[in-house]
């Protein structure tokens, strides 16, 4: 009998799948014009006068609702100048969600601070509120919440709790460029936001980030930090406080420039994409999509997650379901692949190296959060620039899981 999955000898279900999805970073001819313009014009540091990088501040924070932009060179400095902005130091601890990129524990530690891991809410990636909760002592002074993929955290239940703890609120939107929240986009709903436009994400160059914020003192603290201690307009080798360089090139923004034009219709065309693709998924079973919510009126896709139930597809473990995925012509990944605390960099002996000393730490190498471990064991993702695609790319998606799912006793 003739096997029908490709990963056994079949034809490929989404063989012409890679030809409908754009490549990335995608490149046009103005991005092009941006950077040698730049070039020509011999100012590549933001320090002059109508710098690329303070028309890139406002042009962002005005696409993201948030009065007031501060451009930096990565995504992880676009943590840590908030952190520092807001106080936050030696000792301070910062309840960050298990899973996360590493960049979200490193900006605390960079600062002196402690991460607290809170578990998450599987059904949304995002940090657990009750967790959350559970997580705060006398020395919590922050909360780094992670809109994961881009689906955004639950704002109606986090920033009372962040409230009434009297604790910062720092938004991690390195995966969510465009999301939105009952209607208004993440970054500056909290006390402030950073953004990263690190060479995946949905607005790149290559390198770079940004953070956000609505209180008019704060973005000043953080204008003095991340220029080295200067004050714009004050004479350049003058220097108030001890800080580093955090600036962005002029390269980064003229780049970041020319895509911000076309990001809004990018994150329409994804999210109505990224809809459609849970619509059909949720009729299959055992490849459930994060939780809908009307709350969540534009998801800004970093990545799209699908929780995996191996019990729907005869108990056929994730790695080979990713596996014969992959064979249909599906790209796909299952995320970071641990909950944060469960990586080398928290063993005691490597996190000497990196904290001052007198530093208590949490018991990080026997800790255990089992809706972040859940989560983990079921997550799968897919790549946002397939979002860019044609609906019907996304229908080649479908056919693939249904073809798997129809057939997995040829990979039992």
């Amino acid at each position: 009998m003739a096997r029908k999955l490709a990963i056994c000898g079949g034809t490929a279900e989404a063989a012409e799948l890679k030809e409908k999805i754009p490549m990335w970073p995608t490149v046009s001819d103005d991005d092009e014009k941006a950077l040698i313009e730049v070039l020509n014009s011999r100012r590549w540091c933001r320090i002059y006068p109508d710098s690329k990088a303070e028309m890139f501040e406002k042009a962002f924070s005005e696409y993201h609702d948030a009065k007031y932009g501060i451009a930096v060179s990565n995504g992880t400095v676009a943590l840590e100048l908030p952190l520092r902005t807001l106080g936050i130091g030696f000792g301070d601890e910062v309840i960050i969600p298990a899973v996360t990129f590493v960049a979200t524990a490193s900006a605390a530690i960079e600062v002196g601070a402690i991460p607290v891991f809170a578990d998450i809410d599987p059904k949304t990636a995002g940090i657990s509120p009750e967790s959350l909760e559970e997580s705060i002592t006398e020395r919590t002074k922050a909360v780094i919440a992670v809109h994961y993929g881009g689906y955004p955290i639950n704002f109606d239940k986090i920033l009372p709790i962040a409230k009434k703890n009297n604790l910062f609120l720092l938004e991690d939107c390195a995966h969510a460029h465009g999301t939105e929240w009952r209607g208004h986009k993440v970054g500056a709903i909290g006390d402030m936001g950073g953004f990263s436009f690190q060479q995946s994400k949905s607005l790149t160059a290559g390198e770079g980030g940004i953070a956000l914020t609505n209180n008019e003192e704060f973005a000043q603290k953080a204008r003095l930090i991340h220029n080295i201690g200067r004050v714009v307009g004050k004479p350049g080798y003058e220097h108030y406080i001890l800080s580093s360089n955090y600036r962005m090139t002029e390269f980064q923004a003229a780049l970041l420039l020319s895509k911000l034009k076309v990001l809004p219709q990018e994150v329409e065309t994804k999210h109505k994409n990224g809809e459609y693709l849970a619509s059909k998924l949720e009729k299959i079973g055992g490849v459930d999509p994060l939780k809908r919510d009307p709350r969540v009126t534009k998801r800004g896709y970093y990545f799209f997650v699908v929780r995996y139930g191996s019990e729907e597809f005869q108990g056929l473990p994730k790695d080979k379901f990713l596996e014969a995925l992959r064979a249909e012509g599906v790209p796909c990944g299952c995320g970071y692949g641990m909950p944060l605390y469960k990586q080398p960099a928290f063993k005691k002996e490597n996190l000497k190296c990196v904290l001052p000393k007198g530093i208590q730490t949490p018991d990080y190498e026997n800790l255990c959060l089992p809706r972040s471990e859940e989560f983990i064991e079921e997550e799968v993702t897919l790549p946002h620039a397939i979002f860019l695609a044609e609906q019907n790319a996304i229908d080649l998606i479908v056919r693939s899981i249904e073809k798997i799912k129809k057939n997995v006793d040829e990979l039992l």
